[in-house]
C-alpha cells in the first residue's frame, strides 16, 4: 500500500509539470512566447523553417547557451496552433527537472497514454535541455524502437554540450526525416537586416562573380554598416544584450554575468575544474589570435599535460564558445601536428570572458575572430603561416580563398602562395554583410 502510494504521487507530480509546461492546453499563452511578443527588439530565427514537421523525424537542435533555441520552438508551436494543430498534438517539456532516463521514460509514457486518451494519432514533441538527463538518449532509442513514435515529430534540444553531441550518434538508422540543426548567434548579416533594417544582396563564396556583385551593391551602405558592426562588436548575436543595446542603450553588467554564470555551468557538468578553466581562457585571450601548442597552453597554465590543454579547449569548442583552427598548406591539407588558433566564436563571448578573467583584448584580434567564425559557419577554415602569414583560409568547393584581416591598417602587399584577399576596416563590415553563412 505504501509502495502504490508513493506510485501515485510521483505520476500526479509529472502530471502536473505536463500542464505547466503546455498551457496551450487550456487556451492559455505561455508565458515566453508572451514575452518575445513584448519585445521591441524581436525577431523569428530563421532556423525555424530548417524544422520539418513531416513526420517520422527525429531532430537535433544545438547551439550555445541562451541563443534563444527555446524561444524559437515556442514560435514554432504557436506557429502550428495557429495552422489549426489540435493543441494536445503538441507536448513541450524541459528536462531540467529530470535526473535520468527512467524520469525521461515515465514523462513520456504518461503522455503517450494521454494521447490515446484523447484520440490524437500525430504529435510533434519538444524535449528541451535533455543534456540534464543522465543517459537520456535510452528513454527515446527504445521507444522508438518500439514505434511508439512512428508518426511524430520529435525535436530534442540542448546547449551544443558533449551530452548531445554524443547522444545523437546513438540513432543510426532511427532519425527519419529528421535532421541535425545547428542554431549560431546572429550573423553580422542578420544583423543588419534584423536591427538595422538594410536589405542587402549576398552570396557564397562558390559564386566568385556574384559575390563580387554583391560587394559591389552593399558597398554604398559602408558607412552604416561600419556603425552597425561597432555595435556588433559590443552586443555580438546574442538576444539578450542587443535588446538591451537598442532597448537601453547599454549592455548591463547583469546580463554579461549571467552569460558567464551558463557558461560555468556547462564546464562544471562536462567535468572540468573552474579554475583551470579560467587559466585556460586567461591564456588564449592573451595570446589570440598567435597560434598555440598543447604544449604551450600546458606551461603556461596549472594543467598536467598536452592532453588535457586539448581536453579542455575541445570542451569549449564543443560549447561552441571556442574555434580550433588548424594549419593548412596552400591548396588547404591540413597539418594538424602544428600550432592551432584558438578563437573566440563571437564579440560579446570574447567581452564576457575578458571581464571574468581581467585580460584585455584588442579590438583587432575580436575583429579577426569574428571573421573566422562567421566563415567556419559555412567552410572548413584554417590558416597558413611561413615566412608571410594568410589569416584565414576558406576550403570552397575547388578551390582555396585567404583572407587576411588588417583592422588597424592596410599592410604592404607581399608575396601570397595564394590569391588572398585583404580585409581592412571599411571592407570587413561590407565583406561580412555580403557573406551568406
Amino acid at each position: 500500500m505504501h509502495f502504490n502510494c508513493i506510485v501515485v504521487i510521483k505520476v500526479c507530480a509529472v502530471y502536473v509539470h505536463m500542464e505547466r509546461y503546455n498551457p496551450w492546453w487550456f487556451g492559455e499563452v505561455d508565458p515566453l512566447y508572451e514575452e518575445w511578443l513584448d519585445y521591441k527588439v524581436k525577431w523569428v530565427p530563421r532556423v525555424i523553417n530548417e524544422i520539418s514537421v513531416r513526420p517520422f523525424a527525429l531532430h537535433f537542435l544545438v547551439g550555445p547557451r541562451q541563443v534563444g533555441k527555446t524561444t524559437v520552438l515556442k514560435i514554432l508551436i504557436y506557429r502550428l496552433l495557429a495552422e489549426g494543430r489540435d493543441p494536445r498534438s503538441i507536448f513541450y517539456y524541459s528536462c531540467d527537472e529530470l535526473r535520468d532516463y527512467r524520469e525521461l521514460g515515465e514523462v513520456l509514457d504518461n503522455y503517450l497514454k494521454s494521447r490515446r486518451a484523447w484520440g490524437v494519432k500525430s504529435s510533434f514533441i519538444v524535449l528541451d535541455e535533455v543534456t540534464f538527463v543522465e543517459e537520456w538518449y535510452r528513454a527515446l532509442k527504445s521507444r522508438i524502437d518500439s514505434r511508439l513514435f512512428k508518426n511524430d515529430v520529435i525535436v530534442v534540444s540542448g546547449s551544443a554540450s558533449l551530452e548531445l553531441l554524443a547522444g545523437k550518434e546513438r540513432f543510426p538508422g532511427r532519425r527519419g526525416k529528421g535532421r541535425d540543426i545547428y542554431m549560431y548567434p546572429l550573423s553580422f548579416g542578420e544583423y543588419v537586416k534584423l536591427i538595422g533594417g538594410l536589405r542587402l544582396e549576398e552570396a557564397v563564396l562558390e559564386d566568385i562573380e556574384g559575390f563580387e556583385r554583391s560587394l559591389a551593391a552593399n558597398s554604398i551602405f559602408s558607412g552604416r554598416l561600419s556603425e552597425l558592426f561597432e555595435k556588433y562588436l559590443e552586443t555580438g548575436g546574442y538576444p539578450i544584450p542587443i535588446r538591451e543595446l537598442f532597448e537601453r542603450g547599454r549592455v548591463t553588467y547583469v546580463s554579461r554575468k549571467a552569460y558567464l554564470d551558463w557558461l560555468i555551468a556547462d564546464w562544471l557538468r562536462a567535468g572540468k575544474n573552474i579554475n583551470l578553466m579560467k587559466e585556460v581562457v586567461s591564456y588564449l585571450l592573451e595570446v589570440m589570435p598567435s597560434p598555440v601548442s598543447w604544449h604551450s597552453i600546458a606551461r603556461h597554465t596549472s594543467l598536467a599535460s598536452p592532453h588535457t590543454s586539448r581536453e579542455y579547449v575541445t570542451t569549449l569548442e564543443l560549447l561552441m564558445v571556442a574555434k580550433i583552427v588548424h594549419w593548412a598548406s596552400p591548396d588547404g591539407k591540413p597539418d594538424y601536428r602544428k600550432e592551432k588558433k584558438i578563437v573566440f566564436t563571437d564579440p560579446f563571448i570574447t567581452k564576457v570572458l575578458s571581464e571574468y578573467t581581467g585580460i584585455q583584448v584588442e579590438e583587432a584580434a575580436v575583429v579577426e575572430a569574428t571573421v573566422t567564425s562567421h566563415l567556419a559557419r559555412k567552410y572548413p577554415v584554417y590558416y597558413w603561416k611561413d615566412s608571410t602569414e594568410v589569416d584565414v583560409l576558406a576550403t570552397v568547393d575547388s578551390f582555396v580563398a585567404g583572407f587576411e584581416v588588417k583592422w588597424r591598417h592596410r599592410p604592404r602587399r607581399k608575396a601570397k602562395p595564394l590569391k588572398t584577399r585583404i580585409l581592412d576596416k571599411q571592407e570587413i563590415p561590407v565583406f561580412l554583410a555580403s557573406l551568406a553563412v
